[in-house]
């Protein structure tokens, strides 16, 4: 079987409006239920509300009749999109319609009937819910999560840094001298541009940055960021970044406890005279796709428990310094002359950030559309920073893979105006740490 016939679930087209591209020439199809589905988001102003709205202006832009009668090609290279009502029940599945008729089995029922009128396809039910591709599964229907945006090599997934042992001691003190640079060939080893380096002989070692225009190792320097000092050299690498302005997209990975936000944090007020506007955000994974909206309260009050770990952050910052300390007093004048503004993403669509520093945490709970629509944000001299943990995701239809900080980091890598790195060592306490470690 050459061709295939994909079946698409709502829950696909509300991760990737333009999905129905991402299958070469095979032939789509969507039953009926699920643009019923699709037009109950199309109000609101959440990611999933956007990416509703921006496939029916796609299905727009085609033929609606020919969509109804056998399907509308793609394009070229493409298959064919056709829109399947609702048609008699498969004997297989009849039991699944007399405990319920939910949505899902309208899906399968399509998929399950489809089957037999195209002996010479291959059907495949695509859904990003895992309980869905069971159900298929047990039914004979093959079954796929989308794969379009997925990391291929999650266990390859660039860390940001690298360690180099038996470097000759002449170099590691070129490099700790803090004067020189060296040439990225001595180390024997291809860079990403921004990677940093570790460069060490078991009695010394010293911290460098490849650059690629002139294909150097540079000096890395440990910095303080307003009271806040690393602990690791990873923490080192991290500062330097979020505080080179040569760097506009930073991205941070890191366990619980790492210290992700609280470094974002701290470099973004240590270099505020750069930018206009402090920004954080970050994701608020809604429960039955419900958005803040439906919570009791004003705007402030519903968005205050999202929030509140960003102003746990805020306060260490405070608190290292004393009550009357000058540091202290600056902070609050940016409180309150509104420089510094904690709001959930949602609300930053349709904005233009120019000079801003963007930190937007828990980011490992983004799509790669979401990713994609924070970043295209970014006007003139506007820096980005992301943070997350790609080992603790809340979203119902990411994983490790498929989320968006992973697709960045996988994406970004090669670019010059990037840099990454994954913080591996705790620094919350010991006890936190043995928890992240082995429980």
């Amino acid at each position: 079987m050459g061709k295939k016939k994909f079946v698409l679930d709502t829950n696909v087209i509300l991760h990737d409006s333009s999905c129905i591209y991402k299958f070469d020439e095979h032939d789509i199809l969507i039953p009926m239920v699920v643009l019923e589905e699709l037009d109950s988001f199309k109000k609101g102003v959440g990611s999933i509300n956007f990416q509703a709205r921006d496939f029916i202006r796609i299905l727009a832009e085609l033929s609606a009749t020919a969509m109804l009668n056998g399907g509308v090609s793609l394009g070229e290279g493409k298959g064919t999109l056709a829109i399947k009502l609702d048609s008699d029940i498969a004997r297989s599945i009849e039991s699944l319609f007399r405990t319920s008729k939910k949505n899902d089995n309208y899906i399968l029922n399509l998929a399950k009937i489809s089957q037999g009128k195209c002996p010479n396809h291959q059907i495949i039910l695509v859904s990003k819910d895992v309980h869905l591709r069971m159900k298929a599964e047990t039914l004979g229907i093959k079954a796929e999560d989308y794969t379009s945006d997925k990391v291929s090599n999650i266990d390859g997934l660039y860390k940001g840094f690298r360690y180099i042992d038996n470097v000759e001691h002449d170099v590691i003190e070129m490099l700790v001298s803090g004067d020189m640079q060296i040439p990225s060939t001595i180390l024997g080893t291809d860079f990403c541009q921004n990677e940093y380096v570790v460069a060490s002989n078991g009695s010394s070692f010293s911290l460098g940055k490849y650059v690629k225009y002139d294909n150097t190792i540079r000096t890395v320097c440990p910095k303080t960021a307003y009271g806040i000092s690393p602990n690791n050299v990873e923490q080192s690498f991290v500062l330097d970044a979020l505080m080179d302005p040569s760097i506009p997209l930073v991205t941070i990975s890191g366990k619980a406890g790492t210290g992700k936000t609280l470094l974002a944090l701290a470099a973004s007020l240590e270099i505020k005279e750069r930018y206009r506007h402090i920004l954080i955000t970050r994701p608020i994974i809604a429960l039955s796709n419900k958005d803040i909206g439906f919570l009791p309260g004003d705007i402030e009050s519903k968005v205050k428990p999202y929030m509140e770990s960003l102003f746990d952050n805020l306060r260490v910052i405070r608190n290292q310094f004393g009550e009357r300390s000058k540091e202290r007093k600056k902070l609050q004048k940016v409180i309150e002359d509104g420089k510094l503004e904690i709001t959930p993403l949602t609300f930053i669509r349709g904005r233009t950030f120019v000079k801003d520093y963007m930190i937007i945490d828990e980011a490992q709970n983004l799509t790669p559309n979401e990713i994609k629509t924070a970043i295209t944000r970014a006007g003139v001299g506007t820096k980005i920073v992301l943070t997350g943990d790609i080992n603790q995701i809340d979203h119902p239809y990411l994983d490790i893979r498929s989320n968006g900080l992973s697709y960045l980091i996988d994406r970004m890598q090669v670019q010059e105006m990037y840099a990454h790195i994954d913080l591996q060592k705790g620094e919350r306490s010991a006890l936190a740490e043995l928890a992240s470690n082995i429980l």
